[in-house]
């Protein structure tokens, strides 16, 4: 249950984002600041279990992945192969750490 934590602190940490750059009213703002609010308390519910760095480092991760392949696919940001390269290299590092750590069992 920890790790569908870090998942949901992600892709609720892309929609923030997004809606940090995008906002432009009273709800929309009001929007994106529930957002940060259900991230984070994604992200203490996954340390309970999982240590703070690890689930940190996969939040962060997924989450800039997630905003740049939105980027490229839908805002229409410039993509290169070099980029795409140095996504991977984040992708592999999010699934060694997922992959190497272990839940706290109490």
């Amino acid at each position: 249950m920890a790790w569908f934590y870090v998942l949901m602190a992600g892709i609720v940490e892309v929609m923030w984002v997004i809606g940090l750059r995008y906002s432009s009213n009273f709800w929309e703002w009001s929007l994106t600041v529930i957002a940060i609010i259900f991230s984070f308390y994604f992200v203490i519910k996954a340390c309970n279990k999982i240590p703070s760095g690890t689930v940190y480092a996969v939040f962060t991760g997924m989450g800039a992945t997630g905003i740049v392949l939105l980027d490229f696919l839908i805002l229409g940001a410039d993509f290169s192969l070099i980029k795409l390269f140095f996504l991977c290299l984040i992708i592999i590092g999010v699934i060694g750490i997922k992959l190497t750590t272990k839940e706290k069992l109490n």
